[in-house]
Formats: C-alpha cells, structure tokens, sequence
C-alpha cells in the first residue's frame, strides 16, 4: 500500500519513569524532543520518530523494541559507552570482549543495550 510507504514511521517505546526516561533518550542517546503532551514525548529518529509513552506498570519484554542500522556498530557502541550507557552481555551467543555479537555470515554485527525501564534497544551493522 503506498500510502503506508510514503507515511512516516512512528515507533513506541513504554516507559515507567518520563523524567529519567528523557534524560536517557535526549542526553545518553542524543535523540532530539519534538514535542509533548500528557501521556508522553516524542522524539526525533532522524526522520521517524519515537513516541515515548508512560505505563506506570510496565513490564519490559526481552527482545529488542528499537534498532538502529548505523555503518559502524563498533563505533556507534564505543560513543554511546562514552555516554554512560552499558552494553548488554546475554550468555551463550559469543559476543566479543566489546559486547559485539557477529552473525555466521560474518558481516552482520549487533550490539545491544537497556535503557532505564529494561527495554531492549538495537545497533546492528549489515
């Protein structure tokens, strides 16, 4: 459906707390505000945005809600470590000693990282 191509992305993210939530997407991420009202914030994704929405009681699943594409998953990592945000480690899948995990085809890279409510966010590099 081309209406659907042509439309812009809006992804959600659930969160428990907005004020360290913000802080975390807008000073650790660097992800512009755009706007707010009652129940949330939006961010901007370079294009798409991010409707931050809070749910007092939420509980994180745990798999990744957000991922980005970037040309470098090293580096990107290394920048928002520089940030204070800590790379996930999940046992048993071989990550190298930066958090990097290589697919089997031994070009896709991926990095994962928490924000403060535990959602599970994404770097990958293909």
């Amino acid at each position: 459906m081309d209406k659907l191509l042509s439309a812009r992305v809006v992804a959600f993210v659930h969160v428990t707390d907005r004020a360290r939530a913000l802080d975390f997407y807008e000073r650790a991420l660097g992800l512009p505000l755009r706007s707010s009202d009652p129940f949330g914030d939006f961010l901007d994704l370079g294009g798409p945005l991010l409707r931050m929405t809070v749910i007092p009681d939420y509980v994180p699943h745990p798999h990744p809600v957000v991922g980005w594409n970037v040309a470098d998953v090293r580096a990107t990592a290394a920048a928002l470590e520089a940030r204070g945000v800590e790379l996930a480690i999940y046992d048993g899948i071989g990550q190298d000693q930066d958090g990097i995990w290589s697919a089997p085809d031994g070009q896709t890279k991926v990095a994962w990282f928490l924000d403060p409510d535990g959602n599970v966010l994404s770097l990958a590099e293909t």
